[in-house]
């Protein structure tokens, strides 16, 4: 399956316009993309009590995974950021778990041309997954 990068970093963007950040106005978007070629958007939701604060990532895997989806290829992260925000490692964690071939595009929300590429792996390279 070959990957539209833009296509899905433009996703990611859209749906940073979701973002519920009132305290830190940092509003960052995701989009996972299936091996069936289905985006689902996702945006950081933040709680007052900061521990309860939700990453993009986070919140597209879980609604894809809730909505029985899997087979992910890919995810793309955006946020105005330099050079993109990278994925904290409690995202790298789950995608590790949920979507460890996936692909991982990374751009900042003003320069969406700009893309940087990344396996899970190279962003956690020793995994604590269980093997099937």
């Amino acid at each position: 399956m070959k990957i539209d990068s833009k296509k899905l970093v433009v996703a990611a963007a859209k749906a940073r316009l979701g973002s519920v950040s009132p305290y830190s106005k940092f509003k960052v978007g995701a989009a996972l993309l299936t091996k069936s070629g289905e985006i689902i958007g996702g945006a950081n939701v933040e709680s007052a009590s900061y521990g309860l604060t939700c990453c993009a990532e986070r919140i597209a895997l879980f609604k894809a995974l809730t909505d029985g989806k899997k087979d992910f290829v890919a995810v793309a992260v955006v946020a105005r950021w330099p050079g993109g925000p990278m994925p904290c490692g409690a995202c790298r964690q789950l995608l590790a778990e949920y979507a460890p071939k996936a692909k991982v595009f990374i751009a900042d929300s003003d320069k969406l041309k700009a893309v940087q590429t990344f396996t899970v792996k190279e962003l956690l390279p020793l995994a604590f997954v269980f093997e099937s």
